[in-house]
């Protein structure tokens, strides 16, 4: 199994693992770099992500429900349709991400820099209240 670099398909992670899954919680175990890594459509549901360094990854429909994201470096990655209902995004990065038609319902969103795109993103009332609630608007009068 191989995690390719999305632009130039430059093998970042090679593992004997059987599925994209096992393959990418052992890179990050590993503390392999996956910046920029191809992972559209990945089903990555309740995978151990942990820290993992994402940075401009292409998760576009990844499936990451109940995955535990704590600490991810996922700064300008391209998160548009993946499934993060009930994901730990406690202190990630999240800065210049795209999240546009992703479902961040019941996520854990504390801590985590919100500093991203939500256009037409699937939250709870009391995330959208934190959200709204975060450092990320200046009301001007």
């Amino acid at each position: 199994m191989q995690i390719k670099h999305k632009i130039t398909g430059k093998v970042l992670y090679e593992s004997k693992k059987e599925t994209i899954k096992e393959a990418v919680v052992e890179a990050i175990e590993k503390g392999a770099n996956l910046q920029g890594a191809d992972l559209r459509g990945a089903k990555l549901w309740r995978a151990n992500l942990q820290g993992a360094d994402l940075w401009e990854a292409n998760l576009q429909g990844a499936d990451l429900w109940e995955a535990n994201l704590q600490e991810a470096d996922l700064q300008e990655a391209n998160l548009r349709g993946a499934d993060l209902w009930e994901a730990n995004l406690r202190g990630a990065n999240l800065q210049g991400a795209d999240l546009q038609g992703a479902d961040l319902r019941g996520a854990d969103l504390r801590g985590a820099d919100l500093n991203a795109i939500f256009y037409k993103t699937k939250v709870t009332p009391k995330q959208k209240e934190q959200i709204m609630n975060s450092d990320l608007f200046e009301v001007v009068e």
